[in-house]
Order: structure tokens, then C-alpha cells, then sequence
């Protein structure tokens, strides 16, 4: 067997806003060859034609280090900028063309070709409502804002290091909920018995676990010092934690093999929150 190692394949996500939108799109494309490794860039607010000209520059110097074409996922809502980045490359995906066009026929009426839109930045109410639900999560993750808790359209619970913070990020960002997290301890596992402080939360209770030897790689990664990343200190805490939400009637979700995304659509739908 060769020692040879294979070159990571470039992946470019190009937009005039953020990049959120196609990076989603395009990651959630590339999970179904999991035989590949992509090294993956955005370029973000490409909203004029020079700066089109300079992504496109990019992406041919990619192809002239690599001998190879990157792969280009686009969601430019610009007839004219997106024809600049679809002639820097032969692997140029439109992902905002491709559907523009059928709804265009479908409803009959010609788009705005308007950048933003996508994410509702011009509906400020529910722009607001996402700040506040992140506000929210944010003063309540790991155990913190407790007092009022109650107000939480969500709580995960978990222990440490199985995925609750960045759950509850992207269903504050991408559900606009009040997600609060609250870690389960050694102290918590002494009567397997709900921590009261989460008493008045138990209708918007989620639980998340892991397993043991996944838990204790993350945690070594970490913090490899003490007992906190050892194999069986993580059998112990899985096993506690699985024991006391069946005990407590908690639903729960190996995230073990999970995206984020994945974890968030789930929960959002077993809760009816959607």
C-alpha cells in the first residue's frame, strides 16, 4: 500500500451575503460522498462584478496549484456576476438558478433577483425574534440563567461535552427558539432523580447522549488531564444519564453519529415545535 496521502479536494461556496445559505446547501450535498475530503472556503459578499472577477481569479489559481478544478457552489442572485464565477471553472453549481427559473415559469412572474431575501432580513420581526432567541440561549447555556429557565422554548440535557451548546446555537439561530442547556453532573446522578432546578422546565426537556468512547476522545481532546476523559468515567456518566431519562420519561437522541443540523430537526419535531 502506498504511503502516498490524497490531496483533499477544494470546494469554494460563493455568495453576496454570508455564505450560511450555500455553505448549508453545498455541505449537505458533499456528506453523501463520504469517501472524500474536501478542504472548503467561502466567499462571502461577492455583490459586484469586480468582486466576482476576484473570486473567479481564485478559483482558477486553484486549479492551477491542484491541476485539478475545484468544486464551485454558488447562490448569487445577479444574472451578470453569476456568469463571471460560472466561466472560472468546469465544476460551477447554481444552486440559486436552478430553482429560480422553474418557480419563475410556475408562478408566472419574473424574481427580484434580490439579494437577502433568503434570509428574511427584510421581515424585522422575525429578525428580532431570532436575536432574542439567541440573546436567550446564549445567557443560558451550560447550567447558566437558571432562575428563569421556564421561559425556555427547549432545554437539552446531557452530560458535558455531548453536543448541547452548539445544538442549541443553531436552533436558536436557524428555529428562532429560546433553546437553554443544562449539563448533568456527578452530583446530579446521586438518586438517578431530575435536578430540581429543572423542575419547572420538565414539558421542554430534550435529552442528548453519546457514546462513552466518542465522549472520551472529545473530552481528551480537551481537557486530557484527570479522570474527567477516561473511558470508563464516560461509561459511568452515559449510563447514568440514559438511566435517568428513561426514569424521567425525558426523550432523548444519540448524537453520536449526528449533524448538528440532523440533532436540531429532530428534537424540533419530536416537540412539535414546528
Amino acid at each position: 500500500m502506498s504511503g502516498h496521502r490524497e490531496m483533499k479536494r477544494r470546494v469554494f461556496f460563493v455568495s453576496d451575503r454570508t455564505g450560511i445559505t450555500v455553505e448549508t446547501l453545498g455541505q449537505s450535498l458533499l456528506t453523501q460522498f463520504p469517501g472524500f475530503e474536501f478542504a472548503t472556503r467561502t466567499l462571502p459578499f461577492v455583490t459586484n462584478q469586480a468582486a466576482a472577477y476576484s473570486a473567479a481569479e481564485t478559483i482558477r489559481a486553484a486549479t492551477r496549484e491542484d491541476g485539478l478544478p475545484p468544486l464551485v457552489f454558488s447562490t448569487l442572485t445577479d444574472p451578470a456576476t453569476q456568469y463571471i464565477i460560472a466561466s472560472s471553472g468546469e465544476h460551477v453549481f447554481d444552486l440559486f438558478g436552478t430553482f429560480i427559473e422553474p418557480l419563475e415559469g410556475a408562478l408566472g412572474r419574473e424574481s427580484s433577483h434580490t439579494a437577502g431575501r433568503m434570509h428574511g432580513i427584510g421581515d424585522i420581526l422575525a429578525y428580532e425574534r431570532r436575536l432574542t432567541a439567541l440573546n436567550f440561549t446564549l445567557s443560558h447555556d451550560d447550567g447558566l440563567g437558571t432562575r428563569d429557565l421556564h421561559e425556555a422554548e427547549i432545554v437539552l440535557v446531557g452530560v458535558s461535552r455531548c453536543g448541547k451548546t452548539p445544538t442549541c446555537l443553531y436552533l436558536s439561530m436557524h428555529y428562532s427558539l429560546k433553546a437553554g442547556n443544562y449539563p448533568l453532573t456527578d452530583d446530579d446522578f446521586e438518586q438517578i432523580k431530575l435536578p430540581k432546578i429543572l423542575e419547572s422546565s420538565r414539558r421542554v426537556l430534550y435529552g442528548l447522549t453519546i457514546l462513552p468512547e466518542q465522549l472520551s476522545r472529545i473530552r481528551s481532546q480537551r481537557r486530557p488531564e484527570g479522570g474527567y476523559s477516561t473511558l470508563a468515567q464516560c461509561q459511568s456518566e452515559v449510563a447514568r444519564a440514559e438511566q435517568l431519562f428513561r426514569k424521567e420519561g425525558i426523550p432523548y437522541l444519540d448524537t453520536t453519529t449526528v449533524s448538528i443540523e440532523e440533532i436540531a430537526a429532530t428534537i424540533v419535531r419530536d416537540k412539535g415545535l414546528r
